[in-house]
This record gives structure tokens, C-alpha cells and sequence, in this order.
């Protein structure tokens, strides 16, 4: 498959993939904040040179997966950069821009964990406590010895991927889990959950005493200052809502289902997870109860064979082994039990690591990474789903041509 690009002024990219996709506008924005101080940084970015590096990072994904569009920002020292590549849909879309919703898919787990979180600073919610002290129809079950925290750091004990097929109602899902047996003790292994993280999502929204939902918009979207998220996607903004695109190139998205508001249901623009990421480095100002439960998330609770397991998200020690990047987002962390070893007392969050989580759905593949001592951020975002693998190999890519140091040598 032949590619040609050709540049045009003002820091725009025309890329043409002969034989797949139509042409697709590949564009150079402003920041939206400038750092004042300056610490242990990037270097001074040259934006020709950025465009050049982005272009080689994702122009074979493109070509190998039929891409329809994507959309990729950097943070670098302070400042966002704003690629946007393709159609939000194959025959009748839009252009990709900063602004198009994508389907995050488990990426909204950080949200959910940071709503947890919040309950906590806020005074409702305790998270070393059982689970069942906040739902009461759970009492005298399992849940009574899985703590909330266990929930967020999927070691609760074993709970399915998905929740199981024979579970179509709300009064069902409470008996599965008033019913639920661990296969293992709260707190010695992780393995991944939709079912446990949407636990963790009504435990979190039981406490505030507000539905999902709602508490979600107001306690962290409003107070990150998050326009362009979203639970349920209101009529006005249907238009800017990417097709996602399965493996025949069809058109689908999102069926929620049980749990699945909880568990994978956000979507989000590059603008705002840029933002968000921005809020974790503590480089945009939010108010002092989110700002804690920001913080908290990124705690250091358990040791796995490859990363630190904060409150779902996944932190890398640097200089940052490649090997162990890929390991530990590959499909076998997803899909098996893992040994962890509790920290204790947990670590605070910290500065000199690369903290990242991956998201897909049936149409979708979302990949956002951060690392707050060089406030270096990373968002992707496409309307096709691809392995994690791929994902990754963007990132690395572009660390390796701007911060080659944070990259151990092979």
C-alpha cells in the first residue's frame, strides 16, 4: 500500500492512503496553556519536526488497520498539540477534529475510580470499607470481606470480564452479586472486571446519594471543567459523535448495557481528556476535594509482575522498560488471574513514572498516557478498534524522538 503527504502552509498535513481511505487533513494547533515554570521538561519542540514524528508514528497503523479517523494529542511542557486525522465515518462524515466525541470505552474506569475518590474526600464514602456497608441488600455476603478499594484495583477476587449473559435486569445483577463466591482472597491477585468496576461506580453513586449519572456530570465533569463529556450524549451534540467502525468496516456503536454507564460508557473529545490529563499534573487548577480524589487515584496500592496498580490506572517506573510497557497492556492482563503484592503503606503519587490506560469497544480504541515530572501527555483516539500493542508502539515512538531518556536501552 503506497502513501504520499504533502505539506501546505500554516503547519497542515494532507495524507492520502492510496486504495483505503479518503483524504484525510492532518492539522497543528495551539496550546491551550503555557507552563510558567519550567522544570524537568522536553525539549523545545520544533513544530515541523512534531508534524514529522507524529506522521511516521501513525501512518502504518493507518495503513495496516484502515483507520477511518483518529485524533492524537500531545502535551509537551505545558503546551497541547492537536492532530486530527480522517472522517468521523466512512461515506457522509465530517472531519476528525479536537472536538469529536470518541466512545473511550474503559478509560471511563478512571473516571469512575476518580468519582470513588471524591466520595471519599468529600466525607461519604470510606474506601477500605466493605462494600456491602453501602449497599445494604449485599449484607452478609461475600462483600462483606471486599473492601471498595479491592473494587478499584480490580482484586476483589475474581469477577467475570463481563457481567454474565443470564443477568438482563437490576434486581438480577444484585442477586449475581449477593450471590458471587471469590476465587480467591480479596486482595491477592487482579483480575480485570466490567462487572467489579461498575460496582465500584453504584457504591461511589450510592454514597453521594445521586444516580450514576448525574453524580458523574456534576462532581468531575463540571468540576474539571469538562465541556465535551459525556455519559449520555445530548441531541445537540449527536453531530459531532464519531461512527465507530468494526473489522468489516461497518458501522457500530455503543450497546450500554448493565453496568456499562459505570464501566465503559464515556465519551470524550481529545480536547477534554487532554484537560483532564492536564488536571492529574496538577497544571490547570480544580477545586480541593477533586483535586484530592485526583491525587488518590494515582496511589500506588499493589506490585504486579509489571507495573504499579493505582486506582485502575497503570504505573511504570522509568527509565521505562518497553518490554514491560507492552506486557503489561497485552490481552493476557485482561483476560487472566495475577498475582499482586500489597504496598504498604501505599505509595503517593508520583512524579518520575509513566502512568497510562487503554480503552476499547466494538468500534472503538482510546489509549491516554501521562508523565507528570516531564508534563508530558498523550491521547489517542480512533473510530476503528486496534490492539493495545499498536497503540503503545505510537507512544513509544514518539518518546523515543522526544524524551529518549525516560526509554531504558534494549
Amino acid at each position: 500500500m503506497s502513501s504520499h503527504y504533502s505539506r501546505t502552509p500554516l503547519s497542515e498535513v494532507i495524507f492520502q492512503c492510496a486504495a483505503c481511505l479518503p483524504v484525510v487533513v492532518l492539522a497543528l494547533m495551539c496550546s491551550f496553556v503555557r507552563a510558567e515554570e519550567k522544570p524537568a521538561s522536553l525539549t523545545t519542540v520544533d513544530p515541523q519536526r512534531l508534524e514529522t514524528i507524529v506522521i511516521e508514528a501513525i501512518q502504518p497503523l493507518v495503513e495496516q488497520y484502515q483507520v477511518p479517523g483518529m485524533a492524537l494529542a500531545l502535551t509537551i511542557d505545558g503546551e497541547a498539540y492537536f492532530f486530527n486525522l480522517g472522517e468521523t465515518a466512512l461515506g457522509g462524515g465530517v472531519p476528525v477534529t479536537e472536538h469529536t466525541l470518541f466512545e473511550i470505552g474503559s478509560v471511563s474506569k478512571t473516571f469512575t475510580a476518580t468519582l470513588a475518590a471524591y466520595a471519599e474526600a468529600s466525607g461519604a464514602l470510606d474506601l477500605n470499607s466493605p462494600v456491602s456497608s453501602y449497599l445494604s441488600p449485599l449484607r452478609g455476603s461475600a462483600m462483606d470481606s471486599v473492601s471498595v478499594l479491592n473494587l478499584a484495583t480490580h482484586t476483589a477476587g475474581h469477577f467475570p470480564l463481563q457481567v454474565p449473559t443470564h443477568v438482563r435486569s437490576d434486581e438480577q445483577l444484585l442477586d449475581y452479586f449477593r450471590n458471587w463466591k471469590p476465587q480467591y482472597t480479596p486482595g491477592s491477585k487482579r483480575t480485570y472486571s466490567n462487572p467489579g468496576s461498575g460496582l465500584l461506580g453504584l457504591v461511589a453513586a450510592r454514597s453521594l446519594g445521586q444516580p450514576f449519572a448525574q453524580a458523574m456530570e456534576e462532581k468531575v465533569f463540571r468540576g474539571l471543567g469538562l465541556a465535551e463529556t459525556y455519559i449520555h450524549v445530548p441531541d445537540e451534540k449527536m453531530r459531532d459523535y464519531a461512527e465507530g467502525h468494526n473489522s468489516k468496516q461497518q458501522a457500530v456503536r455503543l450497546d450500554m448495557g448493565l453496568l456499562g454507564e459505570e464501566a465503559y460508557g464515556v465519551r470524550s473529545s481529545a480536547s477534554d481528556l487532554t484537560r483532564y490529563l492536564a488536571a492529574q499534573m496538577q497544571m490547570i487548577k480544580v477545586g480541593a476535594e477533586l483535586d484530592q480524589a485526583l491525587q488518590r487515584t494515582r496511589a500506588g496500592l499493589f506490585k504486579t509482575d509489571y507495573y504499579v496498580q493505582d486506582m485502575v490506572w497503570e504505573q511504570y517506573s522509568l527509565p521505562l522498560d518497553k518490554h514491560r510497557l507492552l506486557a503489561g497492556n497485552a490481552r493476557a492482563m485482561v483476560t487472566a488471574d495475577h498475582p499482586v503484592t500489597v504496598i504498604s503503606p501505599a505509595l503517593p503519587p508520583q512524579k518520575n513514572v509513566l502512568i497510562n490506560k487503554t480503552g476499547s469497544t466494538g468500534g472503538f480504541s482510546t489509549y491516554v498516557a501521562f508523565i507528570p515530572e516531564k508534563r508530558f501527555g498523550f491521547v489517542l483516539l480512533a473510530n476503528k478498534y486496534f490492539p493495545n500493542e499498536s497503540r503503545i508502539q505510537i507512544l513509544l515512538h514518539v518518546l523515543q524522538e522526544l524524551a529518549p531518556e525516560v526509554i531504558a536501552p534494549t
